[in-house]
């Protein structure tokens, strides 16, 4: 009997570059504690929920829907946005932990009630770990609908016993911020006559620009949909709109759109003298925020200064009535200024002043 050759099983190709555990943004410093890849094929969901930490409580972070190029692009987003999330509740001292959730599609054409449903399903099966809420791409209205899957949303409409849309308290919290970075750079929160650039005037950049008029301000705007460059003209006509706000002579800018538009090219260039938005990663690189410094440019974290939503969404979770919920994204005005005092008095960026502040929380969680 004759037998034939014995051929070696060949290993599979090392892929490690597409892999989840050695992902930049998984490793940067503390890993992740779970990352869910959720597909459903009747409705076309795909979506990626990650979660960063709960070691202060749940996870709460909004849902993102947005037409990303590819799955990595989606992967790196969230990982990143949810990292952010942990930071954030620390910093606010808020009893959360840090997720976040991205979905993959155009909301204008993919958004469905059955795949919002679908995706709500997923969410329930963490069994709480994770909270959702709106976030770009994303409204109250369809945190009403993902409602009726899980229990584990919020920010739903008042109509269902939510808090509603948190853009106005997100606004709030960047006004509240950017008026104490103010005082820290004028010795003046008063903001009559100052010119800040909005960028992106979607649901925050809108109520920003309003907060921002009614203190004095003059306001530049730019958004890549003209729809909404010519409504927030039209509604208040003093606004003045540009193709980008970056190369603008601004005194403050507020980059409200998606992350990384605080380049190092921009560092070297802004006439800006504060940043400060809701917009979250707003730096391309962690070194871009020592070149700011060395020019004498302000930069407040994003997430001490976006905090209000997060702020509004847990105090919908506790009970919490609108006076008292507005009352706590107004005190991001003296949060904002310890984390500048930290930095002064410890000679460090105020990036490094506000993740020091974060991680002494949670290294006190347990």
């Amino acid at each position: 009997m004759t037998t034939a050759p014995t051929r070696a099983v060949p290993k599979p190709a090392r892929v490690e570059h597409h892999s989840v555990f050695s992902h930049p943004d998984f490793i940067a410093d503390s890993p992740h504690e779970q990352v869910i890849f959720c597909r459903d094929a009747a409705s076309g969901l795909r979506a990626i929920i990650a979660i960063h930490s709960t070691a202060l409580g749940p996870a709460l972070g909004g849902t993102r829907f947005y037409p990303y190029a590819c799955e990595a692009d989606a992967l790196g987003d969230v990982l990143r946005l949810s990292r952010g999330m942990t930071f954030k509740a620390a910093a606010a001292g808020l009893r959360l932990g840090g997720g976040k959730a991205v979905i993959i599609g155009d909301p204008a054409t993919d958004k469905s009630a059955e795949l919002l449903r679908a995706y709500g399903r997923f969410v329930d099966g963490l069994a709480g770990r994770y909270i959702t809420a709106g976030d770009v791409g994303t409204t109250a209205d369809d945190m009403d609908v993902i409602a009726e899957t899980t229990v584990h949303v919020a920010a739903r409409t008042k109509e269902r016993g939510g808090s509603g849309d948190t853009a106005p308290m997100t606004a709030l919290g960047v006004f509240s911020a950017l008026s104490a970075a103010a005082e820290r750079v004028w010795d003046s929160g008063d903001l009559a006559g100052r010119v800040v650039g909005v960028e992106g005037i979607g649901k925050v950049g809108a109520q920003l620009t309003e907060l921002l008029l009614a203190a004095g301000a003059a306001v530049v705007v730019a958004d890549p949909n003209p729809a909404a460059t010519e409504a927030i003209c039209r509604r208040f006509p003093s606004v003045v709109a540009v193709d980008d706000v970056r190369a603008a002579a601004v005194d403050i800018y507020a980059p409200c759109a998606l992350g990384g538009t605080v380049t190092p090219e921009f560092a070297r260039q802004t006439t800006a003298r504060i940043i400060c938005g809701a917009a979250n990663n707003q730096l391309s690189s962690a070194t871009v925020e020592d070149t700011l410094r060395t020019r004498s440019v302000l930069w407040v974290p994003d997430y001490i200064a976006n905090a209000g939503g997060l702020i509004q969404a847990f105090g919908e979770r506790q009970g919490s009535t609108d006076e008292q919920v507005r009352n706590q994204v107004r005190a991001l005005h003296a949060s904002t200024q310890r984390v500048l005092d930290m930095s002064f008095e410890q000679h460090v960026t105020a990036g490094a002043a506000a993740r020091r502040l974060a991680f002494e929380r949670l290294s006190h969680a347990h």
